[in-house]
């Protein structure tokens, strides 16, 4: 029953699991972008069979090294507490959720650990050309290990090629490319390597910006420059494609998340964006308190970019919540009605299943059947409960869309200067490309919070609250490992900064 549940191991859980995620992104975007970086530095130094081509490339093959590694820790934690946390959850989804987890292991993880020892031990080995395949398998296995893993967060973003098994009360896969190829899957692996893209070249910018400013391997910094620039005007442009796609996804589907983005309480046509605001925090659905205390917007915009139509009707929070006829929308309050329907009815037919009542069982089943899609729903206490926090989706939105918007004019400006071969003299930017290396942390994260917060209070969008998705187990235990967690990956981020430190203050091998 719902009323036994302990929101305070709920929480726990979603702490800790947001703790490790958030932990574990702060190396993988890294791992995304430096792989190509250094695929594009060797396939230079092949071609031109410059030694200095050979020694950068190594360079930045040693950071990349030292960040993989911390990296695969956190990972693999993230992925046992699937089982730890949310048993209920790893048991009802375990035959979907596992198959891309386990390609990701079977094809990606091997596919990088082919290479990877080529890759950092075959110079002088190996041929040159067989090393630099051995560079870019890493890069494409790398980031296919990024896309199963994407696909299957998409999968609960979007759930498809599935059916819900009342015998087993379990979802089971019916078909595996519906759940690859969908529009959330397709969209979050496009927008998240595109920002690991974006972070890696600031990254190198950022170092190189470092060594130019004390007059240091001025030649590889200038080399490393021009190439990160590039790669990451390019990235940083798709990126804002991608991000636009996704809210325009976000809005067809999960229309309550975009709503919260935007602090949008009550649907209207020809819908403004609200460029900046401060959010009035304690509003509730259905109140008559203003949604900010400050706000500026654009009219319009909303309707265009969430539609592809302007003057368009766009549902506010409040039109979802108690439905708006006029529209068409069904509430979340009729929902949890039918939901409710569903939970009783799938009570009844495993009672007359285990009875042996064939007859009434096939009655309650054909009931049941008229409201299974709203199962999810029926375990919601009240429809306000599917309003996710709209003061922390808004503000993450809006700092990922602005630092966003000033990476694509930083990396112009780093490429304006490198092409005219004065980025020596433009000392005032190097702080500004440090600046903004730390600013994309912090873009990144706020855009999986966007994503995951923004969709509470579902684990699996309409079919599965994280309240029933927790594992059943004392908060006490969910606390002590919180702590362990944070203590032990604060640990692995400060030798990761420290032993990073050390070899950019080494640098680079010099030719002569």
């Amino acid at each position: 029953m719902l009323e036994q549940i302990d929101l305070s191991t709920v929480n726990w859980a979603r702490a800790q699991f947001a703790l490790t995620a958030m932990y574990h992104w702060i190396f993988v975007p890294l791992t995304l972008g430096l792989t190509f970086l250094c695929a594009f530095f060797e396939t230079i130094y092949v071609k031109t069979g410059k030694e200095e081509w050979k020694e950068l490339t190594k360079f930045w093959m040693k950071l990349f090294g030292i960040n993989f590694a911390i990296g695969v820790a956190t990972g693999i934690i993230l992925e046992f507490e699937f089982g730890t946390n949310w048993a209920n959850y790893s048991w009802m989804v375990g035959d979907i959720f596992g198959a891309p987890l386990a390609i990701e292991g079977i094809v990606a993880f091997f596919l990088e650990a082919t290479f990877f020892a080529v890759m950092f031990f075959g110079w002088n080995r190996v041929s040159k050309k067989f090393h630099l395949f051995s560079t870019w398998m890493v890069a494409i296995g790398s980031n296919l290990s990024a896309l199963w893993i994407l696909v299957a967060n998409g999968w609960m973003q979007f759930p498809t090629g599935m059916a819900f098994n009342p015998d087993t009360a379990r979802f089971e896969m019916k078909n595996f490319f519906e759940v690859v190829f969908s529009p959330y899957a397709i969209s979050k692996f496009t927008h998240a390597t595109t920002s690991g893209f974006v972070l890696s070249s600031l990254f190198v910018i950022a170092i190189a910006s470092y060594y130019l400013a004390k007059r240091r391997h001025m030649l590889m910094a200038k080399r490393s420059i021009i190439v990160a620039s590039v790669f990451g005007l390019i990235a940083s442009l798709m990126l804002a494609f991608t991000g636009d796609e996704a809210a325009f996804i976000d809005a067809k589907h999960q229309p309550m998340k975009l709503a919260a983005m935007e602090g949008l309480w009550d649907g209207t046509t020809d819908a403004p964006i609200v460029a900046f605001g401060i959010v009035n925090g304690m509003k509730e659905p259905g109140d008559f308190q203003d949604p900010f205390v400050v706000e500026f917007k654009i009219p319009g915009l909303l309707s265009l970019l969430a539609n592809r139509e302007p003057g368009s009707f766009v549902p506010g929070i409040n039109d979802l919540v108690f439905g708006n006829k006029e529209q068409g929308i069904t509430g979340v309050e009729e929902m949890v009605k039918k939901g409710k329907l569903a939970v009783k009815y799938l009570d009844e037919y495993k009672k007359a299943k285990k009875k042996g009542d064939l007859s009434a069982a096939s009655s309650v089943l054909s009931e049941f059947n008229k409201y299974k899609d709203f199962l999810g729903y029926g375990h919601l206490r009240s429809s306000k409960e599917a309003v996710p926090p709209v003061s922390i989706t808004f503000y993450s939105f809006h700092i990922m869309a602005a630092v966003g918007t000033g990476i694509i004019l930083i990396f112009f400006l780093f490429l304006f200067y490198s092409v005219r071969g004065n980025i020596e003299t433009a000392t005032w930017l190097y702080p500004i490309g440090i600046i903004f290396f730390i600013l994309a942390f912090v873009a990144g994260e706020a855009g999986w919070v966007v994503a995951e917060v923004g969709r509470q209070p579902w684990a699996i969008q309409g079919l599965l609250p994280v309240s029933v998705a927790r594992t059943d187990i004392a908060p006490v235990n969910v606390k002590l490992t919180f702590f362990m967690f944070l203590a032990t990956f604060t640990l692995l981020l400060i030798a990761e900064i420290r032993i990073m430190l050390k070899q950019i203050q080494i640098g680079p091998k010099e030719v002569n």
